[in-house]
């Protein structure tokens, strides 16, 4: 459920974005505000730097403090360029797609892909795409490297009890390094996952989707699963040298 005031700040910063700068007046009729409220949650944006006063006639603008909300997406843009090369030459090599992922609201969404450039691939693009946590590859392996706290975190904003089971799970990706979907019987299509990990953080996952018909679990684990665990570390040794 959500928080109203917190909800109503971000209708106010959104608002705000989206113009130099606004009166109480302009920023409760498109947000359906009342203006006491536009105005009190003004005064908080304020008070904790997100927003000033420019006058009484324009009103207030958004500072510079909001550019640091989008640190983690400007971290994204940074792990692509550098993941990018890497990831190409694994597709040149071996032929299939890889797609790096990143943990957005509650799901693993692909940040870049080598679909358009793979002979095997069976899909064009799939950015933006949303892979679920618990039955996708790139999820799995996520939860599976991430810290104790932040897997506690993931599954608690699931709803999602931690058990036993789980754990046990987690525990044999780790061991063997990657990770699988969860897919039914009769599905055509499977992927595997690596986690880029740097000083105890999943900074972002790899997974390397391939056809059923072409080959077991067990024999992509054998061919590719030390072939993308050495991409993963590559990847991550380059974004701590940067």
């Amino acid at each position: 459920m959500a928080i109203e005031p917190v909800r109503r700040s971000f209708a106010i910063l959104e608002a705000l974005s989206r113009r130099p700068h606004g009166t109480v007046a302009i920023l409760a009729e498109e947000t359906g505000l009342p203006r006491p409220t536009v105005a009190r949650l003004l005064d908080t944006l304020v008070e904790v730097g997100y927003a000033t006063r420019v006058s009484r006639h324009a009103g207030y603008r958004l500072t510079d403090r909001v550019l640091g909300l989008a640190q983690g997406i400007r971290f994204i843009d940074h792990l692509v360029d550098i993941a990018a090369p890497h990831m190409q030459r694994f597709t040149q090599e071996h032929g299939w797609p890889l797609y790096l992922g990143s943990i957005s609201h509650r799901a693993i969404t692909i940040r870049y892909s080598t679909a358009a450039e793979s002979p095997m691939s069976f899909e064009r693009t799939a950015l933006q795409r949303r892979s679920p946590m618990l039955s996708g590859a790139l999820g799995r392996a996520w939860l599976a490297f991430s810290t104790e706290e932040e897997r506690l975190a993931i599954l608690r904003d699931l709803g999602v009890r931690y058990d036993a089971k789980l754990a046990a799970i987690f525990a044999r990706i780790r061991r063997q390094g990657h990770a699988f979907s969860v897919v039914t019987r009769t599905a055509r299509l499977q992927g595997i996952a690596v986690a880029i990990h740097a000083n105890d953080r999943v900074l972002g996952c790899i997974s390397m989707r391939f056809t059923r018909s072409a080959m077991s679990e067990t024999e992509a684990g054998e061919r590719y699963g030390a072939p993308l665990t050495v991409l993963a570390r590559a990847i991550a040794i380059d974004v701590a040298s940067e």
